[in-house]
């Protein structure tokens, strides 16, 4: 079953938890802070695998989780990091966060982070300061990423075979190649691209099989408007007419529509090297008189007529195309950080959202005097109390992070009073 476009949900994995323990010995009544950190969480990861011929997999199974890192113990001794998740995909996936492009992995082992996981949380060892000889408190460990993005295909290939329904296409890959398309003799016989690797004068040239084209299918007609996306990354395209009695178009209509359909799906297509052969020559006889002028070659996949010929014109066609355009190279792109904070009004309190939030309360134990005088230095520094005030939150209103709740005192002096 080929699959070209799923949609994922990709969760990384958690961090662990940092440790509040103490090292007790003689001369030492509070003991030595020496808790261990959590281990940070795994991230998913898009990898570009030659050996993947589809989605399938991800179409089957479209939820997939990172191992979570473990806790820190007593004794420094740190949690461990959790394992990546390295999901193969096939070469030409493009991946895209909502309508975003955020990814184009054509290159072997091209790797894609779509999910980082959340760091681990500090043990009681790393609070050490010169006014804090003796933290009791630690880290929670931060939850992983979740998000859902989009996966789509488009085949890396040398050449792309164009053409209405029925035109010889599939009966083409199958003669100058090893492919075994399905082949009948009625309309739309290929519902599928089909991958083909022909040998011309020594080098391999990958050939696309596409679904057929009928007017209209770059707005939605017919079946080829779903893999016209996959004519996008060949290098050169070859274009079969269909001289059969059952075809109503002649062969300068189908010509005209097929380049039609091309160019207004992407216009950079309509300047792609292209050849443009007759197929099932053995109907044609001895007539010229339809044919086409820019029409180079006549070709018979029965009888095996001009096949030769044909693959010379498409590896020279190939080469050119290589020669004009340099390789065309994936690309990650680097996105930036999401917003640290927000913070907004819901009924009677106020709501801070954001990384740098949770970060400032993610503590073990809020209870702790010394735990809340931390966290209320970590709220001024990072922002978030002059936010508050500037957004307009007066002292007394009641300030959600997470599933905590404080009283709010703009004085950066003041300890917040947990609940």
């Amino acid at each position: 079953m080929f699959v070209d476009t799923v949609t994922i949900r990709a969760r990384a994995g958690s961090g662990g938890a940092g440790v509040s323990s103490f090292l007790r010995r003689k001369g030492l009544p509070k003991g030595k802070p020496n808790g261990g950190s959590g281990g940070r969480g795994g991230d998913v990861v898009l990898v570009a695998d030659p050996n993947v011929p589809t989605l399938l997999t991800f179409d089957r199974h479209p939820v997939w989780k990172a191992p979570s890192g473990t806790h820190g113990e007593g004794d420094l001794r740190h949690g461990k990091r959790g394992d990546d998740l390295e999901l193969p995909v096939p070469l030409g996936t493009t991946v895209y966060d909502g309508s975003t492009l955020i990814g184009d992995l054509v290159e072997p082992g091209q790797r894609l982070v779509v999910a980082r996981g959340g760091k681990g949380g500090r043990g009681n060892a790393s609070f050490v300061s010169p006014d804090r000889r003796a933290p009791t408190f630690a880290e929670q460990g931060e939850y992983g990423e979740e998000v859902e993005v989009r996966l789509e295909l488009k085949l890396v290939a040398d050449a792309a075979l164009i053409g209405y329904p029925n035109a010889g296409k599939s009966t083409l890959i199958s003669r100058v190649s090893a492919a075994k398309p399905k082949i009948a003799d009625y309309p739309f016989t290929t519902l599928t691209p089909n991958l083909g690797v022909a040998t011309v004068g020594g080098r391999e040239i990958v050939m696309a099989d596409i679904p057929g084209l009928i007017e209209g299918a770059a707005s939605g007609k017919g079946l080829g408007h779903e893999f016209l996306r996959h004519t996008e990354r060949a290098r050169a395209l070859v274009v079969l007419l269909d001289p059969s009695p059952l075809q109503t178009d002649s062969l300068d209509r189908q010509l005209e529509v097929l380049l039609a359909e091309l160019n207004e799906h992407d216009p950079a297509l309509a300047r792609r090297p292209r050849i443009v052969a007759i197929s099932k020559s053995e109907l044609l006889g001895d007539a010229v008189a339809e044919v086409p002028r820019i029409a180079t070659h006549r070709i018979s996949a029965l009888t095996g007529e001009g096949l030769d010929e044909l693959m010379f014109a498409v590896a020279e066609a190939v080469d050119r195309a290589e020669r004009a355009a340099p390789e065309r190279e994936g690309f990650v792109l680097h996105r930036p950080l999401r917003d640290e904070f927000t913070v907004r009004q819901d009924g009677g309190e106020w709501v801070v959202e954001g990384i740098a939030a949770v970060r400032a309360v993610n503590l073990s134990d809020l209870t702790d005097p010394d735990a809340a005088a931390f966290v209320n230095e970590r709220l001024v520094r990072s922002g978030i109390v002059d936010r508050l005030r500037e957004a307009g939150a007066t002292p007394g209103d009641d300030v959600r992070i997470g599933s905590i709740v404080f009283t709010f005192d703009p004085d950066p002096e003041a300890v917040e009073e947990m609940q």
